[in-house]
C-alpha cells in the first residue's frame, strides 16, 4: 500500500512525540523544577539576550548577502523571512530543511525580489549555514575521535560523512562557478525531447540567470562573501557560548570533553529526520547523560530549557508569518 505524504508526516509526528514522551517518563522530572527555580532573574535575561544576539547574527549574514546582491530589503524584513522559514522547517520532518521554498516565495511576492535573485539569496545563505555547520561539527567530532575519554561511538564514520558532505558542497559550488556551460549542456541534453515546452524554455532562462548571477557575485563581491563567512562563524561562537551557558544554568559538567561531547550529540540529533528534533533530542541527551553517569535530573532541566528556547524562536516566526502571507505589500 502506498502511503500519502500526509500519512507519512502524521506517522513521523506520532513517532517523534511517542519517543519524546517515553524518554520523559524515564527522567526524574521532580528534580528539574528545583534546578529551574534556582536560576536567577539576571541569568534568564542574559540567556534571552544571548539568543537574540545569535538570531541577529544569522539574519545579519543573510543581510550581507542581499546587500552584495543589491536587493531592496531591510534587516527587519530579512529577520522576518528567516524566522518564518525556521518555523516551517521546524515542523517538517528534518528540522534543517523545509522553509526555503516559502522564503523564496516571500522575497519574490512580498518584497518584489526577482525570482532568480530570490533563489540565489536563499541558496547562498543556506550554503554558508550548512557548510559552516558541518565544519564546526567535523572539528568537534575529530576532537572526540582524538580523545581517550570519549564515549564509544562511531566517530570515524561520522567524521567521514561530514567531510564527504562538505566536499560535495564545495565541488558543487566549484562546478557552478567554473563549469556553467557544461551544466547548461547537460540540462539541454536531459530535456531535449521536451525543449519546446514553454515551462522548460522558461526554466532554462532562469538557470542561465542564476548561473550568471552567481558568477557576478563571486567576481565582484568577494569581500562581502568573506564577511558572510565570518558572521556565520561568529553565529556559531554564539551558539557554543549559549550551550555552555545552558550547562551552567542547570549545573551540568562543563569540562572540555563533556562540553564537546554533549554539544556534538545534540547537534547531530537535529540532523535526524524528525520534526524539530522532537524525540531525537530527548533520547540523545538521555543516552549521553546515562553514558557519562551524570545526574538525569540535570538532563531533564537541560531538555526543558532547550525546548523553551525552541518555543521562543517558533513564536517569533509565528508572529511574522501572518504578515508575510498577507496580501498587502510593505
Amino acid at each position: 500500500m502506498k502511503l500519502s505524504s500526509k500519512t507519512i508526516a502524521a506517522l513521523t509526528w506520532l513517532l517523534a512525540f511517542t519517543l519524546a514522551a517515553w524518554i520523559l517518563t524515564q527522567l526524574p522530572l521532580s528534580g528539574f523544577r528545583d534546578t529551574l527555580a534556582a536560576i536567577e532573574v539576571q541569568n534568564w535575561f542574559l540567556w534571552i539576550g544571548l539568543n537574540v544576539l545569535i538570531l541577529g547574527l544569522l539574519a545579519g549574514r543573510w543581510l550581507v548577502i542581499t546587500r552584495a546582491m543589491e536587493l531592496p530589503i531591510s534587516f527587519l524584513q530579512i529577520f522576518a523571512v528567516r524566522q518564518a522559514g525556521q518555523l516551517i522547517s521546524f515542523v517538517t520532518p528534518g528540522p534543517q530543511f523545509g522553509g526555503e521554498p516559502l522564503q523564496v516565495y516571500w522575497l519574490w511576492k512580498r518584497y518584489s525580489v526577482a525570482g532568480p535573485a530570490a533563489v540565489m539569496a536563499v541558496g547562498l545563505d543556506r550554503f554558508f549555514e550548512f557548510w559552516v555547520n558541518f565544519g564546526v561539527l567535523l572539528i568537534a567530532v575529530l576532537t572526540l575521535l582524538a580523545s581517550a575519554t570519549a564515549v564509544e561511538v562511531q566517530w570515524l564514520t561520522i567524521a567521514a560523512s561530514l567531510a564527504g558532505l562538505m566536499l560535495a558542497m564545495g565541488v558543487a559550488a566549484w562546478v557552478l562557478l567554473q563549469q556553467p556551460a557544461s551544466i547548461r549542456g547537460f540540462v539541454r541534453r536531459l530535456t531535449a525531447p521536451w525543449q519546446q515546452h514553454p515551462r522548460l524554455i522558461k526554466l532554462g532562462a532562469h538557470w542561465s540567470g542564476l548561473s550568471d548571477l552567481l558568477q557576478g557575485i563571486v567576481a565582484r563581491h568577494r569581500a562581502a562573501l568573506s564577511l558572510a563567512l565570518l558572521v556565520s562563524i561568529l553565529g556559531w561562537v554564539g551558539m557554543l557560548a549559549e550551550f555552555w551557558f545552558l550547562l551552567y544554568l542547570v549545573d551540568a559538567p562543563r569540562d572540555l570533553a563533556s562540553f564537546v561531547f554533549l554539544f556534538t550529540v545534540v547537534r547531530l540529533a537535529f540532523l535526524l529526520p524528525l520534526p524539530g528534533g522532537i524525540g531525537s533530542l530527548e533520547a540523545t541527551l538521555f543516552w549521553a547523560f546515562q553514558s557519562m553517569e551524570f545526574n538525569l535530573a540535570t538532563a531533564a532541566g537541560l531538555i526543558v530549557l532547550m525546548r523553551l528556547r525552541d518555543v521562543m524562536v517558533l513564536l517569533s516566526g509565528a508572529i511574522v508569518l501572518p504578515v508575510l502571507n498577507s496580501r498587502r505589500a510593505s
